[in-house]
């Protein structure tokens, strides 16, 4: 079994950990763009984060000579450690859960925002549980602070998804006004957007199609409300919020749980039984999230929620469009969170948890992709640097806190 024991590998798993967990999201936000079905890029998603907690745990986890006290994977799996494995399971499956919210999430209030909401909560309450599992192993004077950056960017997170929202709203009001014909907001706007690509040659008498609607401007927005596949536009703010902050009090419990499994503070295995290593720990995390995930999205394809298409088995299986996609996030995600229980067994769980400064590499990838935040106000600007500021200091803090456990 390989073990990190260095606080420097620490800190590289931790900053690749950091890259993978902020790009696979992008990859999901994607496919929902380009009207794939939730349901459908979940479960295949959900499939290959389980193909890569396997593969760790058939590599990593099984390098090296068998010792009693760095047992390999499979000599783990028949020993009596289920206080332990339950542990793993329930955060496996309280992280699949979360996941599965922020899906949702992203439609509604945005990539970049959703991320770190949901990220800033998992650290105020996860980072201060796993402080205390840890035996404080962490310095709690530079923990704390960072901590406390953290929750100012919860706060100023919903201040730029209000902003941004307004912006949004003013744009569409603006191009619902040029039409002038007395109807409802949104009505119009579908009625504007059947034509507003498809102009008359004067001279030939044929049809062709105009440029592609520009980023940030309100036939950009209408064109995307038409292809994606979880319909916004009309809803309110509300929905999008409470979905970000339940995913968030689901990210906020994974953490401890595996750090419990692993460590096993609470003295839940008998005597002279070792405690789970952070492979065979993950392999059980990532089984119970496999399973869950896959119970709830296939009653999603037959009872699905926001009011999306219903589906089926057989449509999923025959839905190849992105579905590539979805495999390599399902991998991006699953090596992410190894590496990030690899980092967090060396250095402490409270300062892995710096990986939450996700959102930084997010919000790349949602401007750059998507577009997010293009021609919003000045004061979305502000906000959004200020958040994103509050980010780079608050993982510096965290990082820099990392202990080393005995």
């Amino acid at each position: 079994m390989y073990v990190v024991e260095s606080k420097g590998g620490a800190i590289a798993c931790m900053l690749l950990s950091l890259t993978l967990l902020g790009t696979w999201p992008a990859l999901l936000t994607l496919l929902e763009r380009r009207g794939r079905l939730p349901q459908h890029t979940y479960l295949d998603y959900t499939f290959t984060n389980l193909v890569a907690a396997v593969i760790i745990a058939f590599t990593f986890g099984q390098i090296g000579k068998n010792t009693v006290e760095k047992p390999n994977f499979l000599d783990q799996l028949s020993q009596d450690n289920w206080p332990s494995v339950l542990f793993a399971m329930f955060g496996g499956i309280v992280l699949s859960v979360g996941n599965l919210a922020t899906q949702y999430a992203w439609a509604f209030v945005g990539l970049s925002v959703t991320e770190v909401i949901t990220a800033s909560i998992t650290v105020v309450i996860g980072t201060t549980l796993n402080y205390f599992l840890d035996d404080r192993i962490n310095k709690a004077e530079i923990l704390f602070p960072g901590v406390a950056c953290f929750l100012i960017a919860v706060c100023l997170g919903s201040a730029v998804h209000s902003s941004n929202s307004a912006d949004n709203k003013a744009k569409l009001n603006s191009l619902s006004n040029d039409q002038n014909d007395g109807t409802e907001l949104i009505p119009c706007l579908f009625k504007y957007r059947a034509h507003i690509n498809v102009t008359e040659d004067p001279e030939n008498g044929t049809t062709g199609t105009k440029e592609k609607a520009k980023f940030g401007t309100a036939d950009f927005l209408v064109e995307l409300e038409n292809k994606r596949a979880i319909k916004v536009l009309g809803k309110g703010t509300f929905i999008g919020l409470a979905i970000t902050f339940f995913a968030g009090i689901c990210f906020s419990l994974f953490s401890p749980a595996f750090n419990l499994a692993t460590n096993d503070q609470w003295h839940t295995l008998k005597d002279g039984v070792h405690h789970l290593t952070v492979y065979t720990a993950f392999f059980y995390f990532s089984a119970s999230g496999f399973v869950i995930a896959t119970i709830l999205n296939i009653s999603f394809l037959y009872r699905p929620v926001l009011n999306l298409p219903k589906s089926s088995i057989k449509a999923y299986l025959s839905d190849w469009n992105g579905r590539g996609w979805a495999f390599l996030a399902g991998l991006l995600c699953g090596f992410g969170n190894g590496l990030q229980f690899m980092g967090g067994q060396a250095a402490g769980y409270a300062a892995a948890d710096a990986v939450q400064a996700l959102p930084l590499v997010s919000t790349f990838w949602g401007v750059l992709l998507f577009g997010e935040y293009r021609r919003s106000s000045r004061k979305t600007y502000i906000l959004l640097g200020s958040m994103l500021s509050m980010f780079v200091v608050a993982v510096a803090i965290l990082m820099a806190s990392s202990g080393h456990r005995k």
